[in-house]
């Protein structure tokens, strides 16, 4: 069977099907107390909660990459009409009170902007740190449920 491989920092890393091949040499050495389905299927849980939450991150990350190009996209609209505006004809008072309006709208606009962006990437941070927290508390019960387990199978 030919092994299959992932490169992974420069190195070498079997896939994961082959990483499952470690039940049967743990199996081999028949270590008392340690249930070693249960370690893999943990190990399993642990990479499905990191995979997930890898996802989630990028996916919000894609979110806020989309949204700024849409707002650069509408600056550049913005500005194109402010410049159209400011180049007509008109008293220099009312030109200067034209850029004041167009400067505080566009000082507003950044702000909401800003807001708007980094509560997308707040959102997706906090949904991905969720999902990790959940599975650790889970790893925490397992393992306790072990425990009480093997110290049962003592007595």
């Amino acid at each position: 069977m030919a092994r299959t491989t992932n490169q992974f920092m420069g190195m070498n890393v079997p896939e994961f099907p082959q990483f499952m091949d470690f039940t049967k040499i743990a199996g081999q050495f028949n270590m008392p107390n340690i249930d070693t389905e249960a370690l893999i299927e943990a190990q399993r849980k642990n990479i499905e909660a990191v995979t997930a939450a890898n996802r989630i991150a990028f996916e919000g990350a894609q979110a806020v990459t989309q949204r700024q190009v849409e707002i650069v996209r509408q600056a550049w609209d913005e500005s194109a009409s402010a410049v159209q505006a400011l180049t007509q004809a008109g008293k220099p008072e009312e030109k200067l009170a034209k850029q004041t309006e167009f400067a505080k709208q566009a000082f507003e606009h950044g702000l909401a902007n800003l807001r708007e962006l980094t509560e997308m990437g707040a959102k997706s941070n906090s949904e991905a740190a969720e999902l990790i927290s959940h599975r650790f508390v889970e790893l925490l019960d397992e393992m306790r449920a072990e425990i009480v387990k093997q110290g049962a199978a003592k007595k």
